[in-house]
């Protein structure tokens, strides 16, 4: 087992509807590099995932939203699907803390859907990124400059178009978090 990230803590940001395989492969690859990796949702006790358009399952949240400090944390993992970034990208507190990661000049990684909270948070402007397709004109009208890539890294910014790139965007995300752990 790998301990490029041992000791560190990394936070998944979820509400109900996000993509289950972009939360439970990621949390795998990050708990299996040694991170510490808690589910911060809107939600009290359980968030449910989907697989695209059916319910599947719950997890427990570890730190509801209303508690969790961006500054506890070493990282920030986003998932995609539809409905979870459409609610998280809506509350002003989930806005905030992912907004509080780069403020900290903290590492992000994002795939899918997920962008959409970035964009609300107003941290993609200048910068390059990939995602779902339809969110193509979204970005660029944010700001961003769109490439069709299975993974992309811009300035502590991992992002991913869908479950297809988990494994690239696994890898990319662990050695940017354990780089910018050594730096900090």
């Amino acid at each position: 087992m790998s301990q490029e990230l041992n000791n560190h803590k990394i936070a998944i940001l979820v509400a109900d509807g996000f993509e289950q395989v972009e939360l439970t492969k990621p949390k795998e690859a990050l708990e299996a590099a040694g991170a510490k990796v808690q589910i911060i949702s809107p939600n009290s006790d359980r968030v449910q995932g989907w697989n695209h358009f059916d319910r599947a399952d719950f997890f427990e949240v570890d730190v509801p939203l209303e508690k969790a400090q961006a500054a506890e944390y070493d990282a920030l993992l986003l998932p995609g699907g539809v409905a979870n970034p459409d609610q998280l990208r809506t509350n002003d507190k989930a806005v905030q803390f992912v907004k509080s990661f780069f403020d900290a000049g903290k590492p992000v990684a994002a795939i899918c859907h997920a962008l959409w909270t970035l964009i609300e948070a107003d941290v993609v402007k200048g910068r390059n990124l990939t995602s779902w397709p339809s969110l193509k004109t979204d970005l660029k009208n944010a700001g961003a400059n769109w490439v069709d890539r299975e993974v992309v890294e811009d300035n502590g910014l991992i992002s991913s178009r869908n479950p297809d790139d988990i494994p690239a965007f696994n890898a990319k995300a662990i050695e940017l978090f354990a780089k910018s752990a050594a730096v900090q």
